[in-house]
């Protein structure tokens, strides 16, 4: 979904819609606007892919996403390439940080998002306590569960009254930390510091970048997100199958909130039909 959603900046797509909404529908946007394709943006797009892979492949220790970012912009800059880039589009990045404030809140408005939060929260905790697993496997370290997810709600109270959005620890960035030498938390707590000092300082930088850049970096991320041989075991029992299936199948044709609920019930099912039916009298 993801992946599909940066089509359009990939190739410089003009879509008749700003959003298509939903898998199907971005793809069928981006069909029907192939014939606006920007010849300047799809090649941006691809060298990015390129520079990624061969970094990976040559130099895996190097920041190749950011050098290939990097690289494009000043292509874009110097070439004057007619693509879109974050100023053009969005008028770049605020050099500072927002006001502490609550958001609207609203009775019909907590409805509505009741139900996509819960499943954010559950596939948050899924994700940060795999992720923490990993971590554990490769540092020989022990994580605290009810810390770290105790931790992470309070970092999305956080993020949520600075105008955020939800977050959550992820096995990618994880294990890439972890190889980078990374032996306790301090590294993650430097990896904001960083991205503080960019907002202060390099902000105004991030207006040069160009879209498609950042599309190719997405597509790259995507693949990499998408643990295939993974999704492969996970088929192969078929009550395991199933709630994959159903979970992919059904945030393709809906979304994400609406695909966790439905896995989450498909194995609720199965866990129930296993259950021994307890003995009269127990």
């Amino acid at each position: 979904m993801i992946a599909a959603s940066q089509l359009k900046d990939f190739a410089g797509l003009r879509l008749a819609a700003p959003d298509a909404g939903g898998f199907f529908p971005e793809l069928a946007a981006a069909g029907s606007a192939l014939g606006t394709c920007n010849p300047a943006a799809l090649a941006l797009g691809g060298a990015v892919v390129a520079v990624i892979a061969a970094i990976r492949r040559l130099r895996p220790g190097w920041p190749g996403m950011l050098i290939a970012v990097a690289l494009a912009s000043l292509a874009a800059a110097a070439q004057r390439l007619p693509v879109e880039t974050i100023g053009t589009r969005f008028g770049g990045v605020p050099s500072g940080l927002p006001a502490p404030a609550l958001p609207p809140l609203h009775l019909l408005a907590a409805r509505d998002v009741i139900l996509t939060g819960a499943a954010f929260a559950l596939l948050g905790a899924v994700e940060s306590l795999l992720s923490a697993k990993v971590a554990d496997s490769m540092t020989r370290r022990r994580h605290r569960s009810n810390m770290e997810l105790v931790a992470q709600g309070l970092a999305n109270v956080g993020s949520a009254l600075m105008g955020g959005i939800c977050v959550t620890g992820t096995i990618a960035r994880t294990a890439t930390n972890v190889r980078a030498g990374a032996k306790s938390p301090v590294a993650g707590i430097l990896h904001s510091v960083f991205l503080l000092l960019f907002i202060l300082v390099a902000a105004p930088l991030a207006a040069y970048v160009p879209l498609a850049a950042l599309a190719g970096v997405l597509l790259v991320v995507c693949w990499n997100m998408a643990e295939k041989a993974e999704f492969i075991r996970l088929l192969k029992p078929w009550r395991s199958g199933a709630v994959v299936l159903a979970t992919f199948g059904v945030t393709l044709a809906r979304d994400l909130a609406t695909g966790i609920i439905a896995g989450c019930l498909l194995a609720a099912l199965f866990a129930a039909m296993r259950r021994p039916i307890a003995a009269e009298g127990d």
